[in-house]
Formats: structure tokens, C-alpha cells, sequence
């Protein structure tokens, strides 16, 4: 056994980093909106900002990663990334003006948007490594699932904190730096198996691949994606101002948990089926639970509603990048890729985050989710109508 690999160290320093990392999602994911909200701006401003942030979030990682590539360095782009977090809230409440806190989120959108395809990337070095010295392989999988137990666990501790969901920005902020800071320590151990291949060349983009079903595809997931936006981007707020029940923390606990074991199990559906099926179900079950949300105002339809992301993402997520890579070349995986986090995910998001806000405005949080079915259902009926030719996709 070479004596630089040890996998019981190799898998638990990448743990705990996985760990930290989903850590500060804990906080973040849940309650950026409510921060926002309570600075004072209006459900229709949010839901821009938010829009904008998920925008950020996808072109700029990719560009941050190219520069890793490029150096074959890793590491330091994590250090950084970390301090774009604690620079971003460092403006975020201080400042509240519409130009700073855009800047505020564009830090805040590198920073916490970069470090999961870097870690990933990390990651898979380590496995290719372990794979050419003939070593035990990391288990990837059980790593992101130990990020999951990482953001569950804040999640629960954040609702157990005593009027943490009323509480002011600044002690939101607060929160998020210090598990932050704690992710930029647990860096000092993470692994440096296997090495990049440093270059200097700009990588070339081509289309020629692209064909009708890759298009359809593409259109069913990104309808998929923008039904999908009101919830990502206006559940905490539908919770505190409309059921008037603090349980934020608790209910992105319950479908974070819910996502676990369908992420685990549905490749064996996807490889069984096709990845458009999977995708199709999900479509309905985003229909099913935007319903629950929109006619049964409670409790017990919140719960209902958080259960279904199991399917929503737990099945959708591991669908739509099994179509994409199935669809691309390997020589272009990276084009197929942006092409998926640009148009797919990206743009859909900011555009129901930015719409949602004015619905909310005009009609409230009930019609939002009801009006929202619209898309999923438009995803099911683009399915429908070529099923033939998307399920051949397998």
C-alpha cells in the first residue's frame, strides 16, 4: 500500500470538510431571503435579489473553476471563496442600499456557490488516483451525504434557538460567518491527492453536437427549474408572514433529509427507466406539492410539501445531469454542463425569483405556488408530446 494514501484519513478529513461546507448552507439557504426581507426590502426586490444571485452563481464559479484548472491549484480558490462569504456579509447589513447589496451578493453567490464543484473536483482526483495506484476508492456519495448531516443539523440547531427566525439580520450574518470561519479552518486539512494539469490555453467552445432532443430535454428541465424557483426563493418568507409558524430551520431540515435516500437510489431507477422519465415524475410531484402549499395553508401542508422534495430534487437532480451527459460528447461535457447550469437552472431561477416577488405582491403567497403549477405542467406536456424520442435517451 503506498504509504501518501491512507483512505480512513483521506475520508474523514474530506467529511468534515463536506461537513463544514453544507454547514453554512445550513444558514444560509434558509434565511439569505429573510435577511434581505428585514433590511427592508419589498417580496418583488427579494425575489430580484435573489434571481440575481442564482445568475452570479453560475457563470461565475465556472470561471473562478477554469482559473483552478488552469493553475491545477485548488486550495487557494477555496481560501478565497471563503473570504468572498465573510466579505459579502460584511457589506450586506451595514450598507443598506440597492447597489451595495448587489455587490454584497455577488460576493456572497461566488463564495458559497464556488467550493462544492471545487471540492468535487478534489475529490475526483483523489479518486483517480486511488484508481492508478491501485488503492481503495473514496466513496463520493457517502461524502456528500455527510455535507447533508452538516446542513440538517444547523438547520435544527437554528430552530432551536430561541426566536433565531425573528432575530435581526446582523445576528443571521453573524451566524453564517462564524460556520464560515469554521469551514475555512477544516481547509487546513483537506486532502491534496492526485494533481491538475496546470495549462495556459483557453478552452474552445463548440455547438455542433446539439440536436433537437438535447434542445427538448433542455426545455423540460428548465421548466421544470423556474416552477420550482417560488420555492427556493419565497418558502421561509411564506412560512413567517403568511402561516405565521417559525419553523424554518425545521422544515429545510425535513426535505434536506427527505433528499438523502433518493439521491442514492434513484440511479438505479434512471439507469432502469430513462433520466426524462425520472425527470416527468418529478415535474408532477413539483405540481403536487406547490398545490399542497397553495391550498392547504398549514402545518401539516408544509410538512406534506417539504416530503415531496425527496422527489422534486432527490430524483429531478441526478435526472437532468444523467440527460445531460448522456446527450453531450465527452469532449464537450464541460459546454453541455454550462449549457445546463446557464439556461437549465440559472436563467429559469431568475426569472421565477424575480416574477415571484411581483405576484406576491399583487396576490399573495398561495397564488404564487398555484400559479407556478403552470410551468411544471407545461414541462409535463412538452414531455408528453415527445416522449418517444426523449425517453430513448437512456
Amino acid at each position: 500500500m503506498d504509504p501518501a494514501y491512507n483512505y480512513r484519513k483521506i475520508s474523514q478529513r474530506y467529511g468534515l470538510n463536506y461537513f463544514m461546507l453544507l454547514a453554512v448552507y445550513g444558514i444560509s439557504s434558509p434565511y439569505l431571503q429573510l435577511m434581505l426581507r428585514r433590511l427592508g426590502y419589498s417580496p418583488a426586490a427579494v425575489g430580484f435579489f435573489l434571481g440575481f444571485f442564482e445568475l452570479v452563481g453560475i457563470t461565475g464559479p465556472m470561471y473562478l473553476a477554469q482559473l483552478a484548472d488552469r493553475s491545477g491549484r485548488l486550495k487557494p480558490l477555496l481560501i478565497t471563496a471563503t473570504l468572498m462569504i465573510l466579505a459579502g456579509l460584511g457589506i450586506l447589513i451595514p450598507f443598506r442600499q440597492p447597489l451595495i447589496t448587489l455587490l454584497s451578493l455577488v460576493l456572497l453567490s461566488l463564495g458559497l456557490k464556488t467550493p462544492i464543484p471545487v471540492l468535487d473536483t478534489s475529490v475526483m482526483r483523489a479518486i483517480e488516483y486511488a484508481s492508478e495506484h491501485h488503492e481503495r476508492k473514496l466513496h463520493y456519495g457517502v461524502l456528500r451525504a455527510i455535507g447533508s448531516v452538516g446542513f440538517v443539523i444547523i438547520a435544527i440547531i437554528a430552530q432551536l434557538i430561541p426566536g433565531f427566525e425573528e432575530s435581526s439580520p446582523a445576528t443571521m450574518a453573524l451566524a453564517t460567518g462564524v460556520l464560515a470561519i469554521f469551514f475555512l479552518l477544516s481547509l487546513g486539512y483537506l486532502p491534496e491527492i492526485g494533481r491538475g494539469h496546470p495549462r495556459k490555453e483557453k478552452i474552445a467552445f463548440s455547438f455542433k453536437w446539439l440536436d433537437a432532443t438535447y434542445i427538448l430535454g433542455l426545455a423540460v428541465i428548465a421548466l421544470g427549474r423556474l416552477a420550482m424557483a417560488p420555492i427556493g426563493s419565497f418558502f421561509s418568507m411564506y412560512l413567517t408572514e403568511d402561516l405565521h409558524w417559525h419553523a424554518v430551520g425545521a422544515m429545510y431540515a425535513v426535505s434536506a433529509t427527505s433528499e438523502i435516500p433518493f439521491i442514492i437510489l434513484s440511479w438505479k431507477f434512471i439507469q432502469k427507466k430513462s433520466p426524462m422519465l425520472a425527470i416527468a415524475i418529478a415535474s408532477g410531484a413539483v405540481v403536487v406539492r406547490l398545490l399542497i402549499y397553495a391550498l392547504f395553508p398549514s402545518p401539516a401542508g408544509a410538512i406534506s410539501g417539504q416530503l415531496l422534495h425527496s422527489l422534486c430534487y432527490g430524483l429531478f437532480q441526478p435526472a437532468a445531469i444523467a440527460f445531460i451527459n448522456l446527450k453531450t460528447p465527452p469532449a464537450d461535457r464541460t459546454t453541455g454542463m454550462a449549457l445546463f447550469m446557464g439556461i437549465g437552472v440559472g436563467l429559469p431561477t431568475f426569472i421565477g425569483s424575480a416574477l415571484g416577488g411581483t405576484i406576491v405582491e399583487a396576490l399573495g403567497y398561495r397564488w404564487l405556488f398555484a400559479s407556478y403549477t403552470l410551468f411544471a405542467a407545461a414541462s409535463l406536456a412538452l414531455f408528453w408530446k415527445f416522449r418517444k424520442q426523449l425517453t430513448a435517451v437512456r
